[in-house]
């Protein structure tokens, strides 16, 4: 049986293209989210697209699906940070309540559920209910971060994390150390946040 790093190698030396290029431009979308910078939503929009492919292909429907989502809302995240604020200015970020993010997690759990089943029922796809809750969450979490929401770092903390054992167990290793990055870096994001909440709410006039 071949070491791990031979795997790695091995995997690496067969990539098509449209892997390699999508992985680095989800790199380029995450570093540029971390840094509230727009241009984030180019690289999610072209590395997206590319997913779409790759994952119909690996059979993770799910997965595949939420691609097309995040390609749409590329769109919507690029429109809403150029101009989503008050009054046609930059979106600055914001935290939501508890109650909120309660009522989601319910609701995706549900929803997962169901199309769960129905997967597992109806079609050949690999981890139905795992892909299905990872799909729903991230649904939610790529809403929040269009909106500049805190809390969707640590969204994308439980998803990443599963993340990297749905991908490897599909054969896209690279994908799932693209994943690993995504989770080392996480930290960083929800800090750089942080401090542009804190600095915004610094500098907000009295009321």
């Amino acid at each position: 049986m071949a070491s791990l790093p031979s795997q790695i190698v091995q995997q690496f030396a067969a990539l098509s293209v449209p892997e390699i290029v999508a992985v680095l431009l989800a790199i380029a979308y995450l570093l540029l989210a971390i840094r509230q910078n727009i241009w984030c939503w180019s690289c999610a929009a072209i590395s997206t697209a590319l997913y779409i492919y790759l994952f119909f292909s690996a059979r993770l429907y799910m997965e595949s699906l939420l691609n097309l989502f995040y390609f749409a809302m590329a769109l919507y995240g690029w429109n809403q940070w150029r101009a989503g604020g008050d009054r046609g200015s930059a979106l600055p970020v914001s935290v939501w309540s508890l109650r909120v993010h309660i009522v989601a997690v319910v609701s995706i759990a549900l929803a997962a559920m169901l199309t769960g089943y129905l997967l597992q029922r109806y079609t050949d796809a690999a981890l139905p209910f795992v892909d299905s809750l990872t799909t729903f969450s991230a649904i939610w979490a790529t809403f929040l971060v269009a909106r500049k929401v805190l809390e969707n770092w640590w969204y994308w903390l439980a998803i990443d994390a599963a993340s990297v054992v749905i991908y490897w167990l599909r054969d896209l290793e690279l994908t799932s150390l693209l994943f690993v990055l995504y989770v080392i870096l996480i930290p960083f994001g929800w800090t750089s946040w942080r401090r542009s909440l804190v600095t915004s709410a610094a500098g907000a006039p009295a009321t």
